[in-house]
């Protein structure tokens, strides 16, 4: 069973026609945030390897040439769209889990959940690490990467109450839509098809879960006023 969502009339409040395109779009641009969001994951899970490692991770990537160009198309534009589309698709939608409460509506109903919570997350983490919006102590430095990172989990508030909701909400997130998206583009069409790929999205939440959990406890284990300002000074290199 599937879920309902906006119906032909409300079509043209956003797209019109071209709302099969747009869809489409909202799901490729989720793939493009996905991969983003695994690798963001994975290099943020070697803070608990030292901050030669997580240092060298972050510089290899604001040493890229044209970097703001880069993070503009392949990671703020894709997000940006795929977050105000599927904002208007959850406030448009018509789940119908109270009729039909099976297990793909309610994985329908968590997915929208998810995406508002995420949207809040992004809009604190992006305000807060990029631009200090809520203080300087917050803001993330990536030449002292380890360091900042400390920093900004030195809040109980931001470890206990706000990431490790949000990191769940995007894991979960993150594999539904990878699970969606084969639908989409016709890679699944029977349901073992779908119930392998649902396999291997669950094996890609535990994955994706336990690495920002590494991160999340890493950074808050760091006593960032003890950390060298480059981890490199420290080693005498």
């Amino acid at each position: 069973m599937t879920t309902a969502t906006a119906p032909d009339y409300a079509l043209p409040a956003l797209g019109g026609r071209y709302y099969f395109l747009l869809r489409r779009l909202h799901s490729l641009t989720g793939i493009v945030f996905g991969g983003y969001l695994i690798v963001h994951l994975l290099i943020n899970a070697t803070i608990a390897q030292g901050g030669r490692v997580y240092q060298t991770q972050v510089q290899k990537i604001h040493d890229l040439p044209l970097l703001p160009v880069i993070e503009w198309t392949f990671i703020y534009l894709p997000i940006l769209f795929h977050t105000v589309y599927g904002i208007w698709i959850t406030f448009t939608g018509q789940p119908n889990v109270d009729r039909y409460p099976y297990v793909r509506n309610w994985g329908y109903v968590a997915q929208r959940v998810s995406a508002i919570l995420i949207a809040v997350f992004m809009l604190f983490h992006i305000l807060s690490l990029k631009y200090g919006l809520f203080g300087t102590n917050l803001s993330f430095d990536p030449h002292h990467a380890l360091a900042t990172v400390g920093r900004h989990f030195d809040h109980w508030w931001a470890v206990i109450l706000i990431y490790p909701i949000f990191i769940l909400a995007s894991c979960y997130h993150l594999a539904y839509g990878f699970w969606q998206a084969a639908i989409t583009w016709g890679l699944t069409i029977s349901s073992a098809a779908q119930r392998r790929w649902g396999m291997a999205c669950a094996g890609l939440f535990v994955l994706t879960f336990v690495a920002g959990m590494i991160a999340l406890i890493a950074g808050a284990k760091l006593d960032w006023e003890k950390l060298p300002v480059r981890p490199e000074v420290a080693h005498g290199s």
